[in-house]
């Protein structure tokens, strides 16, 4: 009897041995990286490079998976939703901090556990090279003077990212929000376009959109939202050494996965992240093509994108955007 009793502890010792190993394993299969954003822009761009490092990292596939619709509420929600077991992580970008306040969804970056940031691109003030203001300062006192509606703006949507930075601004120097008009488009390349051919005067999207037509003489850059001078445009001052203001935005990438995985997986996953991030072909892709580089661990990821959605939330609301 006693011998009989003790051979199910035995197997069950032996079982629990056997399971152990493959539990420290992971990751065993391949993994999905979603994409809320279509293929060929710039998320999907950021997304499939990341993805290929990340497989040399961890040894076992990552798939890019783009999920599109609902102006980034469907990708964002598979993100949210998915198993978190480490299986599925995704680009998570700074429209979830838009999207709530939009009613769009009641989906919101609490939803998420922030791996990483791994790019980030400050807004800025472009204007076309034959505009009459050589400076940022010249331009707000431009804005702060003609009459509503003379000056117009574009870059984006109506109560797009871009469109909520030059709020965000004027809010900053005092200058009434009706002053200047804002003509929706097809993101920052058709606004660029209008803008060269004098359809609108202002353009306040990531100077790195406007490269080409900086470089080719056609646009100028006035000022970067940022804390320093970005390399690739260091004509651009920083928007406080240019006006004083102290109004700053970046539109930021992170990776981040469903809540709830395992910590072992987590620190696994997050290390190789990072070892991603640092490799010189990450470094290279995003220079080469003009994404601005920024790290943040899971802690300050997790700050950045609360405070961006307060700061995006009260422009929102003070422009009558919010629902």
């Amino acid at each position: 009897m006693k011998r009989r009793s003790f051979l199910p502890l035995v197997a069950a010792a032996l079982t629990l041995t056997a399971v152990t190993p493959a539990l420290a394993e992971y990751p065993e299969r391949p993994i999905e990286m979603i994409v809320p954003w279509g293929a060929g822009g710039g998320t999907d761009a950021v997304g499939r490079i990341f993805a290929q490092m990340l497989q040399q990292e961890l040894g076992k596939p990552v798939n890019v998976v783009n999920r599109t619709g609902g102006s980034g509420v469907v990708g964002h929600t598979a993100i949210s939703r998915a198993r978190p077991d480490g299986y599925t992580i995704g680009v998570v970008t700074i429209e979830i901090d838009m999207m709530h306040w939009q009613g769009l969804t009641q989906l919101t970056h609490e939803d998420f556990d922030f791996l990483a940031m791994v790019n980030a691109d400050p807004g800025g003030l472009m204007v076309a090279e034959d505009a009459p203001w050589k400076t940022a300062a010249e331009l707000r006192d431009a804005m702060k003077s003609e009459a509503p509606g003379t000056l117009k703006a574009s870059g984006t949507g109506q109560g797009g990212i871009w469109h909520l930075n030059m709020l965000g601004w004027m809010l900053s120097e005092d200058i009434p929000l009706q002053n200047v008009a804002w003509v929706p488009s097809q993101g920052a390349s058709a606004g660029l376009t209008d803008m060269v051919a004098g359809g609108v005067q202002l353009v306040p999207s990531s100077l790195a959109e406007g490269r080409a037509l900086i470089d080719a003489g056609r646009v100028r850059a006035l000022a970067s939202m940022s804390d320093e001078p970005q390399a690739m445009f260091p004509d651009a001052p920083p928007l406080k050494e240019a006006t004083g203001s102290d109004w700053k935005l970046s539109v930021w990438r992170t990776i981040a996965a469903p809540k709830g995985m395992p910590d072992d997986v987590r620190a696994k996953l997050t290390a190789a992240i990072q070892k991603a991030y640092e490799s010189k072909e990450y470094q290279d892709f995003m220079t080469e093509r003009g994404f601005g580089l920024r790290w943040a661990g899971p802690e300050d990821t997790t700050r950045i994108v609360a405070e961006d959605d307060a700061t995006l939330g009260a422009i929102m609301k003070e422009a009558g955007l919010a629902k």
